[in-house]
C-alpha cells in the first residue's frame, strides 16, 4: 500500500504518458492520500522533527521507524476528517497527526517484544535489531513524546480522547495475551479484543480532526463511530490476511498468527460449525518452525467450509455502518475519500 504520493521528480515536459495518468488517476491507498498529499509531507516532516532530541539512539531508531513506516492510515484519517469541515488545517493538525502516528508505532514496538516477532513490514523489527530492553523504552519514549505534544494543545477534549484510545488498546493487549493459544476463544471476546486494539485509536484519529475544528458534540460522536467500525473492520481483514496475503505483500510470513496462538474470526467459526477439526488446528499452532503441513490443511478446511470469505462479509458489515456514519456530513470530496477508504479497506491485499 502507498504510503503517501509525491510529486514526480522529472522535468514537466519529459513526463511519461503513465506519470500523467499516474497523477490524474492514483490508484490504491493513493487515491485517497492524493487530496492530502501536501499534508502528509508535513506530518513526515512532524515525525522528524519530534524525533530530534540529540541522543543517538532515539534519533538512529526514529529514523529507522520513519524510513519502514506503514501505511499512514491514523494520520491520513485524522486529517481527512478534519478537512471535511473545511480546506484548510492549521499545524495543530498536523501535530496531531504525528502524535497518532507516534501512538501506533509505539504499540507496534511493544507488540513485537510481545509477540517475540522478528520482521515487522519486511523489515527487522526494533526488538531483533536492538534488543528488547532498548525496544521497551524507545516504546515508552514513543507514547510520552505523543503525549508531550498533545499536551501543547491545551484542550481537554483532545486528552480526554487519547487517553481513553490509550488505556482501551492496552487492555486489549492484556485481553489477548490471556486468551492466547486459547481454543475456546468466543466471536464477542475476539471482536472486544479487535475493538479494544485496533477501532479506538481509528475512532479517536477521527474524533481529534473534529474537535480541533471545533465541530459540534453530534459531529465528533459522528467521527468516531465512523472510525471505531472503520478500526474493527481493518482489524478483521489483517486477521484475515494472515491466511490470504502474500509473505512479501504482508511484510511477515503467513499463518503467522496462528503460530503465535492467536485465534482469530475465520478458526473460532470453523471450530464452533466443525468441532471435529479442533484437533488439527491445535497441532498446527504447535507445528514446529518452517514446517506448514498442518497449517495448510487448516487454510484448506477454512477454505472449503467459507469462513474466510464470511470473515471478510463480516468485516464489509463494519464498513457499511462505518459509511452511515457519514451521513450527516455535507458532501464534499474528503467525506468522499472517508467512504471510499471505508470500502477499499475490505478490498486490499496487505
Amino acid at each position: 500500500m502507498t504510503k503517501i504520493v509525491t510529486a514526480p521528480s522529472v522535468d514537466e515536459g519529459n513526463r511519461s504518458k503513465q506519470d500523467v495518468e499516474r497523477e490524474e488517476n492514483p490508484g490504491g491507498a493513493a487515491r485517497f492520500f492524493y487530496l492530502i498529499q501536501r499534508e502528509m509531507l508535513a506530518v513526515e516532516a512532524e515525525f522528524e522533527r519530534q524525533s530530534r532530541t540529540g541522543i543517538q539512539i532515539i534519533e538512529n531508531i526514529g529514523r529507522y521507524l520513519q524510513q519502514t513506516g506503514g501505511k499512514r492510515v491514523r494520520p491520513a484519517l485524522l486529517i481527512l476528517a478534519a478537512k471535511v469541515f473545511g480546506e484548510e488545517v492549521g499545524q495543530s493538525v498536523i501535530r496531531m497527526a504525528a502524535v497518532m502516528e507516534f501512538l501506533h508505532t509505539a504499540t507496534l514496538v511493544h507488540d513485537d517484544i510481545i509477540d517475540g516477532a522478528g520482521m515487522r513490514r519486511g523489515k527487522p523489527s526494533v526488538s531483533s535489531r536492538w534488543g528488547n530492553d532498548t525496544a521497551v523504552l524507545m516504546g515508552d519514549w514513543l507514547y510520552m513524546s505523543a503525549y508531550e505534544t498533545a499536551l501543547r494543545e491545551r484542550d481537554l477534549a483532545v486528552l480526554d480522547t487519547l487517553t481513553e484510545a490509550t488505556r482501551k488498546m492496552t487492555e486489549g493487549e492484556l485481553i489477548q495475551l490471556t486468551l492466547l493459544n486459547n481454543i475456546g476463544i468466543t466471536e464477542e471476546q475476539h471482536l472486544d479484543i479487535a475493538t479494544r486494539k485496533t477501532g479506538y485509536l481509528f475512532s479517536a484519529s477521527c474524533r481529534v480532526g473534529a474537535i480541533l475544528r471545533q465541530a459540534t458534540d453530534e459531529e465528533r460522536q459522528a467521527m468516531a463511530v465512523y472510525g471505531l467500525n472503520l478500526g474493527i473492520a481493518f482489524q478483521l481483514i489483517d486477521d484475515l490476511l494472515d491466511f490470504t496475503a502474500d509473505a512479501n505483500k504482508l511484510g511477515k510470513p503467513v499463518l503467522s498468527d496462528l503460530r503465535e496462538g492467536k485465534v482469530t474470526l475465520p478458526l473460532i467459526r470453523l471450530l464452533k460449525s466443525r468441532p471435529e477439526h479442533l484437533s488439527v488446528v491445535r497441532e498446527a499452532m504447535e507445528e514446529p518452525a518452517g514446517e506448514t503441513r498442518l497449517a495448510e490443511r487448516v487454510l484448506a478446511l477454512l477454505k472449503e467450509y467459507g469462513e474466510l470469505e464470511r470473515a471478510r462479509d463480516e468485516a464489509a458489515l463494519y464498513v457499511m455502518k462505518a459509511q452511515n456514519a457519514l451521513s450527516i456530513f455535507q458532501d464534499s470530496p474528503y467525506r468522499s475519500a472517508l467512504h471510499e477508504i471505508a470500502q477499499y479497506i475490505i478490498e486490499r491485499d496487505r
